[in-house]
């Protein structure tokens, strides 16, 4: 395959995976020799294994870190503070995009990003929702209510309102009192149901001190 050929097959893409270019070919090999050829010599960006993006000044379509994130591991969704942000729930930008799904914990540095995945089970994977995060493109994103309780979960102590109030939580529109409540009895988790009627209660104080 020449670069022209790949770049008429994935150059609408903001990302691919080589299983795109492997799919009816007879010589698998010699497909995932050039692609390591187009990486080294700065063509292509390789995300990790059998992901990869164009290269500027080839690359036509700009991939949102969210999306990119969804795709670094299957079955995972953008969720704790890179949410929060997201959704204006949190004053700060997160210069990390922060996951969680399946598999180990992982922090993955690549020349698009960092991306930084928690386990999260099976039965606590809930709450979020594919929207479209830039133009033509969709990912998988916690709910604010959803993404402040993973990271109670996550976080030993989370549920503590010095935890709580180093978020930093604003914008208490972004949050819905009843499901925010819903999630954490759905959680069955009681650390989850105590830090939620915590949260209303600072969310409470925020907007008072707003009026």
């Amino acid at each position: 395959m020449k670069f022209d050929e790949l770049l008429e097959l994935v150059g609408d893409e903001a990302v691919f995976s080589s299983g795109l270019l492997l799919s009816g070919r007879a010589d698998d090999r010699q497909v995932r020799l050039q692609l390591s050829r187009w990486v080294k010599s700065g063509q292509l960006i390789q995300l990790r294994r059998g992901l990869y993006a164009l290269a500027p000044p080839w690359r036509k379509v700009e991939p949102h870190p969210f999306l990119m994130a969804n795709r670094m591991r299957a079955g995972s969704y953008v969720s704790l503070q890179s949410a929060l942000a997201w959704h204006g729930a949190i004053p700060e930008q997160v210069p990390v995009v922060t996951s969680v799904g399946p598999g180990r914990p992982a922090t993955a540095s690549t020349p698009l990003g960092v991306f930084q995945m928690q386990h999260l089970a099976k039965a606590l994977r809930f709450g979020f929702a594919r929207v479209e995060v830039a133009p033509r493109q969709f990912a998988f994103v916690a709910a604010p209510e959803k993404a402040l309780l993973d990271s109670v979960h996550l976080t030993p102590g989370g549920d503590s309102e010095a935890f709580l109030r180093e978020l930093r939580l604003q914008n208490p529109a972004a949050f819905q009192p009843a499901a925010l409540e819903d999630l954490a009895r759905r959680s069955g988790k009681p650390k989850l149901m105590r830090a939620a009627t915590m949260i209303a209660a600072l969310l409470d104080e925020e907007e008072g001190e707003r009026l």
